[in-house]
């Protein structure tokens, strides 16, 4: 089957900036891009359309990456604790992972998606560990996690 052609309206992970003209397979187009109006089919109306909201898209984007920035900073100073059954030589009863991470950072007010979170390698001890939280393609911010016996 032949690639679409379309034109990207908003930034999409892995694929394309907006106002970037890309080519998919025909069912990722249909079922995901189109759908979530993230992509549109590219004709000279949309390339017209793109090119006048080129402004808003850079000062959208501009904004997202202060904002990123700033979050990144408050991030940094963020140590959260998560208590885990252990055994006695300090080895957890499974591991801690990213939607944990998520939910003790959304206790302490941070509205953070679990997807975002990289924890390697996996934490299946006690102790002192950091998480990468992807906050922008640009941006990443690092977690202090206090693993404890609970």
């Amino acid at each position: 089957m032949a690639n679409v052609s379309l034109i990207l309206l908003d930034d999409v992970e892995h694929l394309g900036l907006a106002g970037d003209e890309v080519r998919v397979a025909p069912g990722y187009a249909r079922n995901y891009l189109i759908p979530n109006k993230l992509a549109a089919k590219a004709t000279p109306g949309t390339l017209r359309l793109i090119e006048s909201r080129k402004a808003a898209i850079a000062a959208r984007r501009a904004a997202d990456l202060a904002n990123a920035k700033a979050l990144a900073e408050k991030l940094a100073t963020v140590e959260i604790s998560i208590a885990m059954q252990a055994t006695e030589d300090d080895q957890l009863f499974g591991s801690v992972t990213p939607r944990m991470v998520a939910e003790e950072l959304n206790a302490q007010g941070f509205a953070i998606e679990h997807s975002r979170i990289l924890i390697d390698p996996p934490i299946k001890m006690l102790g002192s560990f950091e998480a990468q939280v992807k906050l922008h393609s640009e941006v990443s911010a690092a977690v202090k996690i206090w693993v404890v016996r609970g």
